[in-house]
């Protein structure tokens, strides 16, 4: 599919007599103009909202998702190999990685660009990593009960990441055999260490799950036959432990993934949030779960009783059906908070184009449309933070893992943050199809409102009237599966010692604007005027 286009603007409409149906409150949500000072504040997001992953085999070095690219070398042995990869799955789908350097230059200025942010250090490995705080050399293989180690040093590197890039630091903790006692309950001897540990280096933990994705929970390393019964018992310990030891972090749940839509042979042995949160009771301070809309081809060919896991294509990237698993799995998971945790605010702590590492496609400009409309549609419907997994390994990364470049996700990102304020206003539904409309107020500029345009048509332009000034800002690629996007029409790249690019915006007069087939505009009307966003 070829993504080559442009926007073209066409004359000032007035606001009587053209035609419109305007858009200037809630209950006017059904045209195809906008009236930004008369959009209706709906609610707001926390403001690390845009958050990301980094994966805690990256920090521990270990066997993470295979690119695409070193598909030809999969068969052959890798020197390094730790074996740490998760239970069940084909060793092939994975590559070993030496620990990430959380210190490098360009690293640092990039995340720190998205701050502030939360970022989220866990994942599947986490479930069955060894905290080694003793300062001596790492032992060459994890203690019993564990499949990996992570060092006091490595974990003060997440600290001083951090601390470098205005984040806050989310995590899970380990859960496999050797963090139970005898009788086969959790005990909070490793959580404790790591937190001590934290805490001594001028550190702190924001927020954790229990554990990373409970809904798999042998996959992921913990007992063999462990179901909802042993989870709640295993909860009630770690939320005593997070009081008593950690009494300023958040204590989220449950993290589950894997529901609310089919995803075929990978639900195959789920255990059901509904089990887990009737066993469990009114625990969590916040409501978290994991979203992912299919399995990447990496997972696809994994069989069950329900047949071959669900996977997507390039092709279903811009379709409505794709993007509105989004709205439906939120919908799943805020009916189960509503039941069993009324009232508690929802993050989604990780999300990507695709389980197993993303699809190859996850690396390019197609993908920003899934990116750009999930932020927009979880912020409208209350969900306080978003974590894009990962920040820099796999083909789902805001950045290239070998060269740390940004990807179209990331300019996609970064616009996010300079634009789009935590005050989230009801930009109603366009009537035409493929149109997606959102709206916040404008980040650091009272009255002003930001919109952000996404037009998933890919050959049909789209027209909206909009009553207010403002400076455009739009993404577009010369392909859409391209790796490189341009902003109104000059491609971004980094600069001299890694410097960004001025994110520079055309001034465009109020009326009819037209967006072209599959692109992606941010409107920035400082002068917008709007009552809710002073």
């Amino acid at each position: 599919m070829n993504g080559t286009m442009r926007v073209v603007f066409a004359g000032a409409v007035a606001a009587a007599g053209a035609g419109w149906m305007w858009l200037g409150s809630r209950a006017e949500a059904a045209g195809a103009g906008i009236r930004v000072a008369g959009l209706a504040r709906v609610g707001t997001v926390d403001a690390r909202y845009q958050s990301y992953n980094i994966e805690m085999v990256e920090v521990t070095g270990g066997r993470f998702w295979r690119p695409y690219a070193d598909v030809a070398r999969a068969e052959k042995a890798q020197e390094g190999r730790s074996g740490n990869q998760p239970a069940g799955l084909n060793p092939a789908l994975f590559e070993y990685r030496p620990p990430l350097d959380l210190s490098q230059a360009r690293l640092r200025k990039l995340a720190a660009a998205l701050g502030p942010a939360y970022v989220r250090v866990s994942g599947t490995w986490t479930n069955t990593t060894y905290f080694d705080d003793s300062g001596k050399t790492t032992p060459e293989k994890a203690p019993a009960g564990f499949n990996g180690v992570m060092t006091g040093q490595q974990w003060k590197g997440v600290v001083d990441f951090a601390r470098a890039v205005n984040a806050r630091i989310v995590t899970s903790f380990a859960v496999s055999a050797g963090t139970r006692g005898p009788d086969g309950v959790w005990t909070p001897k490793e959580a404790s260490k790591l937190v001590a540990y934290t805490r001594s280096i001028g550190g702190s933990i924001a927020a954790a799950e229990y554990m990373n994705e409970p809904t798999f929970a042998t996959m992921g390393g913990a007992p063999k036959g462990y179901d909802a019964a042993a989870y709640a018992r295993d909860v009630a310990e770690f939320r005593k432990f997070a009081k008593r030891e950690a009494p300023g972090m958040v204590v989220l749940g449950p993290g589950s993934v894997g529901e609310g839509i089919e995803l075929g042979a990978v639900q195959a042995g789920i255990l059901r949030s509904e089990d887990l949160l009737q066993a469990t009771g009114d625990t969590f301070d916040v409501f978290s779960y994991h979203f992912y809309g299919a399995v990447s081809s990496r997972c696809g060919s994994m069989s069950g009783a329900t047949g071959h896991a669900t996977t997507t294509t390039p092709e279903a990237a811009l379709t409505e059906e794709w993007l509105s698993r989004t709205d439906r799995v939120e919908a799943f998971y805020a009916g189960l908070r509503d039941r069993y945790e009324p009232g508690k605010p929802m993050w989604v702590t990780e999300t990507g184009q695709a389980a197993c590492g993303g699809d190859r496609w996850a690396s390019t400009y197609i993908d920003s449309f899934r990116y750009l409309n999930q932020l927009g549609s979880l912020a409208k419907k209350g969900v306080q933070v978003v974590a894009q997994n990962t920040l820099p390994a796999s083909d789902y990364a805001l950045l290239d893992e070998k060269t740390l470049e940004p990807r179209p996700n990331y300019w996609a990102a970064l616009l996010w943050r300079r634009l789009m304020g935590t005050t989230v206003l009801d930009a109603g539904t366009m009537p035409e199809t493929g149109l997606h409309v959102y709206a916040h107020c404008l980040a650091g500029k009272p009255g002003g409102v930001a919109l952000l345009v996404l037009n998933t048509e890919g050959s049909a332009a789209k027209n909206v009237a909009v009553d207010a000034a403002a400076e455009r800002y739009t993404l577009t690629a010369d392909e859409l599966e391209s790796g490189r996007v341009k902003l109104n029409g000059r491609e971004l790249r980094l600069g001299a010692n890694d410097s960004l690019p001025e994110l520079r915006g055309e001034s465009v007069k109020a009326g009819t604007m037209e967006f072209a087939p599959a692109s992606i505009t941010f409107l920035a009307g400082e002068n917008a005027n709007n009552e809710s966003c002073r």
